[in-house]
């Protein structure tokens, strides 16, 4: 099996093939968007690819082609040899792959299939439209301050009216950034119209969004980002994946437990914690809560919070793994056991 390392670029990627004694057979400069062509014209071989923009796409045009695809993680690269002795070149970096790849059975990330990815991409150009918004409106806020005015309170979304309504003699780019307040609230709201749409037409997503707290997007980005729920092979490993477990720096007889790692996606994390404090709000009787108030009282609030941020993520993979329902009688057990077989 030949072995063909590329170092993704945005227009050109370079190619480093070898054989499996390791010997190199070509090497040569590809445009990017014509890597699915030349993989093709290859024999069945390993493509090594790092995380990158890119890396997805192309993984998906090699394993088309019929080759055995390995996405590495960009985090990984460093100690295989990229970038050693602070040399980085293209050419270097796709030789140093190809001859790890010759030795060792390199670890893949997960290449997420085409409909998570884009499910992925409107959960986050919906948050880019929110960020938007927020940057406009707190500029607005901060020239209503100068003029020493104060405008009644109120959601985001209304706050051009209120402004209008309160300072009747604005001037032009005080305008102008009303104009794009109002305009990025309508987008947000097709947005979040678009989210509730593909949420209700989703079986999966629809068992999600039983839990209290959990909404469509956080139904949609769960589905995004674990895509296969085959995968895990239970709750912890979910919640590992996610961040949402306590880390650990112990050494020698010296033990002691860290906050949560914060790993995998950041987005998704602040989804889970959302979902925690809108649960807290809206269904303060079921017994997830309870449980979270016995909790609250020894740790405190925010601790609570990431704790049933971390249970809720148990949760909705036990619900997408069983095919079932939220049953409030069964919130607050631990460990999230696989239901029984009928």
């Amino acid at each position: 099996m030949e072995h063909i390392a590329i170092d993704l670029g945005g227009r050109e990627s370079q190619i480093c093939v070898r054989n499996q004694a390791g010997d190199i057979l070509e090497e040569r400069r590809c445009p990017t968007l014509g890597l699915g062509g030349y993989l093709a014209t290859r024999p069945k071989s390993r493509v090594v690819l790092e995380t990158c923009a890119e890396a997805f796409r192309v993984a998906d045009a090699a394993a088309a082609a019929g080759h055995e695809v390995r996405v590495v993680a960009a985090t990984l690269v460093r100690s295989l040899g990229v970038g050693a002795r602070s040399t980085k070149t293209d050419r270097r970096d796709a030789r140093v792959l190809s001859e790890v790849s010759c030795r060792i059975d390199l670890p893949s990330v997960h290449v997420p299939t085409a409909a998570a990815r884009e499910r992925k991409t409107m959960c986050g150009m919906r948050e880019t439209l929110v960020r938007a918004r927020t940057q406009v409106a707190n500029s607005i806020h901060g020239w209503l301050r100068t003029q020493g005015v104060r405008v009644p309170t109120g959601d985001v979304g209304s706050l051009a009216t209120r402004v209008r309504r309160q300072v009747p003699d604005r001037p032009s780019y005080a305008e102008r950034e009303l104009e794009i307040l109002d305009e990025l609230s309508a987008r947000i709201r097709l947005a979040e119209t678009e989210l509730r749409r593909l949420a209700r037409t989703d079986p999966v997503c629809r068992r999600l969004m039983s839990v209290p707290g959990v909404g469509p997007n956080t139904a949609v980005r769960f589905a995004a980002t674990v895509d296969r729920v085959e995968r895990f092979p239970n709750a912890h490993q979910v919640q590992a994946y996610l961040g949402l477990v306590p880390g650990e720096n112990s050494s020698s007889e010296k033990k002691r437990r860290t906050g949560i790692t914060k790993a995998g996606s950041p987005a998704l994390r602040h989804c889970f914690v959302q979902a925690a404090w809108a649960a807290k709000r809206t269904r303060p009787h079921d017994p997830l809560q309870l449980w979270a108030r016995q909790l609250e009282k020894r740790r405190g609030k925010r601790v609570a919070a990431v704790a049933v941020a971390r249970k809720l993520a148990g949760i909705l993979y036990a619900l997408w793994r069983d095919g079932t329902s939220y049953e409030p009688s069964r919130a607050a057990r631990t460990p999230l056991a696989p239901a029984p077989r009928a």
